[in-house]
């Protein structure tokens, strides 16, 4: 974790001081006044509508050893407990990225930074938990991904640090260079690039720009790890000055990591890569990509393969991330985390490579950020459960209902389609509907809360086993 003077504070970001610190150096960088341990620096951030300066006297309660608040924010300063010191900056969102640049100087672990339209969480975790057998590995909290989440990761990086891996996202233009400034990546992943956050970015050809300013961040020295399945491969080894690594589910051999024989089951996912047979308990080829990914990035960095894959069979999924419910006879798969085009074909695929259950029941929310695209996106997937021959589709927002005229027009009958205004509506009504033996994949955008619905069938589950 990063531990640092008042002075270094003051030189790395140009902050101003207004009352001087006294005490030990400062260990550890937090912006939640709720969350804030004794001895870490506060730095209160502010924006267009609020002042996190007034959340500084409560984390100088709680124990933080100084204060970065916003110039000209209202801090009585003779109220601080004595020792605390106080800098002012007109930015402190600004001063946070710039601490974290100097800090990640600092370092000599090798910094892994992974982005794409989805997948990036889950190929971290998988990392993480792959890199973790070879030395001690920062990774982000849950999607620590953006302007402040980049810096709080890297800080908790330190001189005894042997890897660290940042997720880095977007929503428009340029941000994804701006964190690679931030973190300057020694090895970039781009696990895909798909219909995304349309709003900010336009068109998937724009979220392909996007994306591939993370090879452009790289050094001659640096390593680029790119999906040879999706269509903008080319695009991010074009944008490479240094090495690259590619791999691909197609099992043609064009790629470096080629996985063949790929078998699906209840259990996970089993395939074959470079002739030894790889288990894995997550399901989906999404995940048979995203660990391909993590395997990649760890033969560029030169963590033997013998060491890794044992704890390939040992992988735990991310909360809310396909996370598998055994409910009595009903199996839930909860993916209700995030969403998008991309990431909910693949959820209608791991439902069709299902056998064994009576129904196959797809809870589909709206998928955010997708502008005019919006109907036609949600469109596709529905009549997508059509065809791999879903027995349920329960649709649930407004603009779910595109989804739900999808599967209608896929040829699904009438009586298997439903859709619901909200995710209360469908916490209501999907445990009614579901019979033992099915099972039920939940998928949505984080804002529609559908984890209601998962909470629901647990809770149900619950009270029937007493």
């Amino acid at each position: 974790m990063i531990r640092l003077t008042f002075k270094e504070l003051l030189a790395a970001t140009g902050a101003r001081e207004v009352r001087p610190h006294h005490g030990e150096p400062m260990v550890g960088v937090s912006t939640d006044s709720r969350s804030v341990r004794p001895g870490e620096l506060f730095v209160a951030l502010s924006g267009p509508n609020f002042d996190g300066t007034r959340f500084a006297p409560g984390a100088a309660a709680a124990g933080a050893a100084a204060l970065l608040v916003r110039e000209g924010g209202m801090l009585d300063l003779e109220a601080l407990p004595p020792g605390i010191g106080v800098a002012v900056h007109d930015d402190p969102l600004r001063a946070l990225g710039d601490l974290a640049a100097w800090h990640r100087s600092r370092l000599k672990a090798p910094v892994i930074a992974i982005t794409g339209s989805c997948g990036k969480t889950s190929t971290k975790n998988i990392l993480a938990q792959l890199l973790q057998q070879a030395g001690e590995t920062v990774a982000s909290p849950g999607s620590f991904n953006n302007a402040i989440g980049v810096p709080l990761t890297l800080f908790l990086a330190d001189e005894d640090t042997d890897f660290v891996v940042v997720e880095v996202g977007t929503s428009g233009p340029g941000e994804i260079a701006a964190l690679c400034r931030i973190a300057r990546p020694d090895v970039g992943l781009v696990t895909n690039v798909g219909a995304s956050h349309l709003l900010g970015l336009g068109s998937v050809d724009g979220v392909a720009e996007e994306k591939s300013a993370l090879p452009a961040s790289l050094s001659d020295t640096g390593l680029l790890i790119v999906n040879d399945d999706c269509r903008y491969s080319k695009l991010m080894r074009s944008r490479n000055r240094g090495r690259t690594i590619g791999f691909s589910v197609d099992g043609d051999g064009a790629s470096d990591l080629d996985a063949t024989d790929v078998l699906f089951h209840s259990g996970g996912t089993s395939f074959r890569l470079d002739g030894v047979e790889v288990a894995s308990p997550l399901l989906g080829t999404h995940n048979v990509q995203n660990l391909l990914a993590a395997l990649a990035v760890c033969d560029g960095l030169s963590v033997p393969r013998a060491k890794v894959l044992p704890a390939v069979q040992r992988l735990a999924g991310a909360r809310r991330r396909m996370e598998r419910h055994e409910l009595g006879e009903l199996t839930v798969f909860d993916d209700s985390y995030n969403s998008n085009p991309s990431s909910a074909l693949a959820a209608v695929r791991v439902l069709e490579g299902l056998f064994g259950y009576r129904r196959r029941v797809l809870v589909l929310g709206d998928m955010l950020e997708l502008g005019e695209l919006a109907a036609e996106l949600h469109h596709q997937v529905g009549m997508e459960a059509a065809r791999a021959g879903l027995e349920v589709v329960v649709a649930v927002g407004e603009l779910a209902k595109a989804a739900a005229a999808g599967a209608l027009e896929g040829g699904m009958p009438p009586e298997a389609v439903h859709h619901l205004e909200r995710a209360e509506d469908a916490a209501r009504v999907v445990p009614d509907l579901v019979r033992h033996g099915d099972a039920v994949l939940v998928k949505a955008s984080r804002a529609l809360a559908l984890e209601r619905v998962v909470d629901a069938l647990i809770a149900r589950h619950r009270r029937e086993a007493c």
